[in-house]
């Protein structure tokens, strides 16, 4: 009995251990995984100053980072700026034909 206990328990172990391995890097010894701070095209930053006076903020920086990304990082300036500074996120229409970038 405490030879199977102690077989799970190195098991555990071991699949622990390989499940916390280490980040994937390049051969010039930079990680391969992406920032979790920075969005691609610094997108997060973009749609937080685009979004900083939305009612309805988290579905604000959602669409928001939708469209930037699909408009690789083109987002108006501003809150009140015109869309018109970026035409591929003012042209994103939804299902129902509607502007789906905020």
């Amino acid at each position: 009995m405490n030879n199977l206990l102690l077989s799970i328990l190195l098991i555990a172990t071991l699949l622990f251990t390989a499940a916390m391995g280490s980040t994937p890097t390049a051969t010039n010894g930079a990680s391969l995984a992406p920032s979790p701070t920075l969005g691609t095209f610094g997108c997060d930053t973009k749609c937080g100053n685009r979004c900083a006076n939305a009612g309805y903020k988290e579905r604000c920086l959602k669409y928001c980072g939708i469209c930037c990304d699909k408009c690789q990082g083109c987002v108006p300036s501003s809150p009140y700026a015109d869309k018109a500074e970026c035409p591929c996120y003012r042209d994103l229409k939804n299902s129902k034909g509607k502007d789906k970038c905020p």
